[in-house]
């Protein structure tokens, strides 16, 4: 975990503004993660990896393929129509994927008040729940000088609700993308 943590100190001042996630844990978020989640009763740990028709292990060979595809693209020059389905790609297994497979049902088993449970509640509530449900049904596009990308998403749950125009700028979804992936690695590695 050390590694992860490593990654994500640079967003340590994320965690502690946007997720109230202060130091030590900011700075050691995947280590905490993982600690929370391994201490989860046997009986929380089952309903986790039953709650999934995809076996854990499957789940986390996908992952670690992903990560060597996101490597394997951030180590080249890569054509801008790769860097576009990286971006497709890594928007899917972030936020619809981890979304439905590991973050809404580890919402359900943790504390209130531990650090796991606060970065699933990020992950899957507005403004990231509106960009996931954008992902999903083919709502977003590049801003025009490829900045960020804007999306439409329905703010709450009622069908008659129009869309709502967001925009996200590249250096708050990395911070959602790290976020994602760390807290699924964390998790899925402790169970």
């Amino acid at each position: 975990m050390e590694h992860l943590d490593d990654q994500m100190k640079q967003w340590s001042s994320r965690l502690r503004d946007d997720l109230s996630i202060l130091p030590p844990e900011s700075n050691r978020l995947a280590s905490t993660i993982a600690s929370e989640v391994g201490s989860l009763s046997s009986e929380a740990k089952h309903r986790v990896k039953d709650a999934s028709l995809v076996p854990l292990a499957a789940r986390i060979e996908e992952l670690r393929a992903f990560q060597v595809w996101m490597d394997l693209v951030h180590d080249s020059n890569p054509h801008p129509v790769v860097v576009r389905a990286q971006v497709i790609t890594q928007n899917y297994i972030c936020f619809v994927y981890l979304g439905e497979a590991c973050f809404n049902i580890l919402r359900k088993e943790l504390p209130a008040d531990s650090v796991t449970k606060k970065c699933c509640k990020f992950l899957t509530d507005n403004p990231v729940r509106a960009f996931r449900n954008a992902i999903a049904h083919s709502n977003w596009q590049y801003l025009p000088d490829f900045s960020g990308l804007e999306f439409w998403a329905k703010k709450g749950t009622d069908p008659a609700e129009q869309p709502t125009w967001f925009t996200v700028l590249h250096q708050d979804l990395s911070f959602w993308q790290a976020l994602a992936r760390c807290t699924a690695y964390a998790s899925y590695l402790s169970l």
